[in-house]
């Protein structure tokens, strides 16, 4: 009788944020731990800011049982999706039973991976979970909205919505304070990767994430993958958590300019209607002679077929 407990492995990829990816670490170090074991992949994406020696230090202070840290070090930063892709990799080799993304600037409910289960177990036909995720207090894009009782219940996302005629992603419910409104579990198109639960079965049978994308439409790709074989994409109330939002890249940066403005080009001739992808190449033309310098050369690295980190410095 094989009475081995389920493994979660979290994996949180890290370039240059040591203060935020310990205090991820910290929360995830206070999780429960029902009859499963959580391990903690932190996957260093050639940082130099003393990053990966204070996951180091951290890993020899903060075990318990059920419950490791290991770190891989990469020699530069491979980007989210290869960086991710070199943690689920060294997790499905260590029999992961479940997948979990984790951006490393959240903090986490105690019960968030209890509640995972719970969700999964619950509901049938689940390829991958979306958890609810707050702003962290201050991280709010409109500040001045909210009241002093608001904050730490300010919306950052409930589920993924996509909007086919435009070819945008976006976060359900981002910016309401919640209230109630967003307790339902329900179908979603896609799970944002700043924090998305998935069966390692599920990853072994659909595959990981796409490496030419870098950054940013990497989580819906993956989603619609996974519902290509069938499977549900849900959003769950119950797990939730604190994200402190776009510490990494910026909101409005020429890194979102170009990964986004490249990356919606890949993802939406893949997937879209046809009528939105006539309309996506019609825009290009207009972005590539009037767009902003690094919407320019996403655009023009879309058509030379230069993906992966591309030309982005």
């Amino acid at each position: 009788m094989n009475d081995r407990k389920k493994k979660i492995s979290v994996i949180i990829a890290n370039w240059n944020r040591k203060e935020d990816t310990l205090a991820t670490l910290y929360s995830l170090r206070e999780c429960l731990l029902n009859n499963f074991s959580l391990e903690i992949i932190v996957v260093d994406n050639g940082s130099h800011d003393g990053s990966s020696e204070a996951v180091e230090k951290f890993s020899g202070t903060a075990s318990k049982n059920g419950f490791s840290i290991r770190q891989i070090i990469n020699k530069e930063n491979l980007g989210f999706c290869r960086g991710n892709n070199v943690g689920i990799k060294d997790a499905l080799k260590e029999d992961a039973d479940y997948i979990v993304l984790l951006n490393n600037d959240t903090i986490v409910d105690k019960n968030i991976f209890v509640d995972f289960l719970n969700a999964l177990e619950r509901n049938h036909n689940v390829g991958a979970i979306s958890p609810k995720i707050y702003f962290t207090p201050g991280y709010e894009f409109h500040k001045e909205r909210y009241k002093k009782s608001d904050l730490g219940k300010v919306i950052w996302a409930a589920g993924g919505d996509i909007d086919w005629k435009n070819v945008y992603a976006s976060n359900h419910g981002v910016d309401a304070v919640d209230r109630g409104q967003f307790d339902q579990l329900r179908q979603i198109d896609f799970g944002t990767g700043a924090c998305l639960f998935v069966p390692a079965e599920v990853i072994k049978r659909v595959g990981m994430l796409d490496e030419k994308l870098f950054a940013y439409f990497e989580d819906a790709d993956l989603c619609l993958r996974i519902k290509r074989m069938g499977l549900r994409i849900v959003y769950s109330p119950k797990p939730y958590l604190w994200h402190k939002v776009s510490q990494t890249s910026g909101i409005g940066s020429d890194l979102n300019d170009y990964f986004i403005t490249r990356n919606r080009m890949l993802f939406g001739l893949k997937y879209a209607p046809l009528r939105a992808k006539l309309a996506l190449i019609k825009e290009s033309i207009k972005l590539l002679l009037k767009g902003r310098e690094w919407q320019k050369i996403g655009i023009r690295d879309f058509y030379l077929m230069k993906f992966g980190r591309g030309s982005w410095p």
